[in-house]
């Protein structure tokens, strides 16, 4: 993935829907918002973190607010230093995390709609949804340093120069552009650029969906590639594979023992992530999201959420047709 192409979607205006009157940070939230979830991969810390930066705003005597000539970039400044603070200690929570760890699922609002009680100032919702959000992408992220990860974001996804990334990390601008280097290379080194269209995903996952419903193991098998993986994310809340299932054979047999074990099982076609994926759902209660990596119409990769802390924002009535 080119940081180009997410920079033109996730662009450093999104959202700015700024309104007359005193405060001059309002319409920063949702850009803030898009920032740290993709350097923390998780909503909650994101809305934290998010929520943390305004904190040490208004706690700005007003004479100091007055001489800050850019208050987002003042507020962004200050988000990107909390969540390298957040970067820094995950990996020592990560490993007290029971199973694997994934980002967490982002549905579109515009297919997942509120029902009635939902809280419609989700935070979920304020996401710009395009590939530096898919979870294949969000994988990679995890493999960098925070460092990196900063850097990379800030720059390659946002477009902020590297002079103003120095602020948030404390280091030169060259030290910043090397770390946006590296961060590249693990990115390339990661994934071969696949080109898959759209409509060729959808239907690679409404194959698998299909399989998995009439518990097709040679038809899954078919579809899965033969070094696929699958990672399950049950956070100890919901059961889940603790390891990656390796294999497409493994992969199909494990998808049709899980669908033997839970009947009344309801399959969805969904966004999740921006790319096509399948929502399971038990009278009515989200129980897995999952979304795939696809390759040469075959999937490569199976991320599934079970953990239900991270499924709240699809906690919502679905009336999607």
């Amino acid at each position: 993935m080119s940081g180009g192409t997410a920079g033109a979607s996730a662009d450093r205006t999104a959202g700015d829907d700024r309104t007359a009157g005193d405060d001059r940070t309002a319409g920063e939230r949702r850009q803030l918002m898009n920032v740290a979830y993709r350097l923390l991969g998780s909503v909650a810390e994101s809305e934290d973190a998010v929520q943390e930066a305004y904190t040490r705003w208004y706690a700005l005597p007003s004479g100091r607010q007055d001489e800050i000539a850019s208050p987002g970039a003042w507020l962004t400044t200050v988000t990107g230093r909390i969540c390298l603070d957040v970067l820094g200690s995950a990996r020592a929570r990560r490993e007290r995390y029971v199973g694997a760890w994934l980002p967490d699922p982002l549905p579109d609002h515009s297919e997942w709609r509120h029902g009635p009680g939902a809280d419609l100032a989700d935070p979920a919702d304020q996401m710009v949804l395009d590939e530096s959000v898919t979870m294949a992408f969000l994988v990679v992220l995890e493999s960098m340093t925070p460092a990196e990860r900063v850097a990379f974001v800030l720059h390659d996804v946002f477009r902020y120069p590297f002079a103003e990334i120095a602020a948030v990390l404390g280091r030169t601008s060259a030290a910043c552009k090397q770390l946006a280097a590296s961060a590249r290379w693990r990115v390339r080194a990661a994934r071969a650029p696949v080109s898959v269209a759209a409509a060729g995903r959808a239907d690679a996952v409404r194959q698998v969906k299909e399989a998995w419903e009439s518990q097709d193991i040679a038809a899954l098998v078919g579809l899965l590639d033969p070094a696929a993986v699958m990672t399950a994310d049950g956070g100890g809340l919901a059961g889940a594979a603790l390891r990656p299932i390796e294999g497409g054979a493994r992969i199909a047999q494990y998808m049709v023992a899980i669908a033997d074990k839970a009947p009344g099982l309801e399959l969805l076609e969904r966004s999740v992530n921006g790319t096509p994926g399948l929502v399971a759902r038990r009278d009515g209660v989200v129980m897995t999201v999952a979304s795939f990596d696809i390759a040469d119409g075959r999937v490569t990769r199976i991320w599934a959420v079970r953990n239900p802390e991270k499924l709240r924002p699809w906690a919502r009535h679905d009336d999607t047709p």
